[in-house]
């Protein structure tokens, strides 16, 4: 039970790799807030059946600040701390794959305030109380893809190397406060999401297993060790860093 009586917010976690993260913390003992777009009550009620935690689902758009501000706050009424930020609301799946002069200026942007502004004032919204404490833990899904250089979705990579960057950051900022900042690097990961997107599924799928030195697929059970390793207190001398899990496919 190595999260017992944490409290964790999940963004993103209504589905996907998020609701995969906040029920393995759940199964650790952690009271779980579901932050997402839609389906966050559905989520909190089923992982609070499978496992029994004390959970939470609120509907929240993180590129709205007074959204994410809301989601602490309820963290905090309900459980009366936040231990865990797990960043993983973005856009990716529904994205469309095409050369970079194709992109639409209004997909670079509504891309880059989920996926970066989002992360930044999640981060904000939760810091406060994390100060308070003098605790706290901050992970970040970024991508194994701008590791690589991969094509066709230049607005996602270009927003997970924010990520990255980001969490160099905010680690030099937050950690006089004992508040670590970690990131988690997932490769081409098949999730329910990716499978209704064949374009994803070909292309990012066949690439990806021509690099890995795993040869399989990636699936969210892949990852959910990792995170709870960032998550825990055997990660409370590591941070500003960037965990790459993928099979072997970016060797830094």
């Amino acid at each position: 039970m190595r999260h017992q009586g944490r409290t964790v917010i999940v963004t993103g976690g209504g589905s996907g790799l998020g609701k995969a993260f906040a029920l393995r913390l759940a199964e650790e003992g952690a009271n779980i807030v579901v932050a997402d777009i839609a389906g966050a009550q559905a989520a909190a009620a089923e992982i609070a059946r499978t496992c029994g935690a004390r959970t939470l689902g609120l509907k929240v758009d993180v590129s709205a600040e007074e959204d994410a501000a809301r989601m602490a706050e309820n963290a905090v009424a309900a459980f009366g701390a936040i231990d865990v930020l797990i960043n993983n609301a973005a856009l990716f799946s529904t994205i469309e794959l095409r050369p970079f002069e194709r992109i639409p200026r209004a997909e670079w942007l509504r891309l880059l305030e989920v996926n970066v502004l989002g992360v930044a004032l999640c981060c904000k919204a939760v810091a406060p109380q994390m100060r308070r404490q003098k605790r706290g833990r901050i992970v970040n899904l970024a991508s194994g893809a701008p590791l690589k250089g991969v094509p066709l979705f230049l607005h996602y990579i270009a927003s997970k190397g924010a990520v990255i960057a980001m969490t160099r950051g905010l680690a030099r900022e937050l950690g006089p406060d004992g508040i670590t900042v970690n990131a988690l690097a997932p490769g081409f990961t098949i999730t329910d999401a990716v499978e209704r997107n064949p374009g994803h599924l070909n292309f990012s799928r066949d690439a990806a297993l021509r690099t890995r030195i795993l040869p399989r697929d990636e699936r969210p059970e892949d990852l959910v060790g990792a995170m709870s390793f960032l998550a825990s207190d055997d990660a409370a001398f590591m941070t500003g860093q960037t965990l790459v899990v993928d099979g072997g496919s970016a060797l830094l």
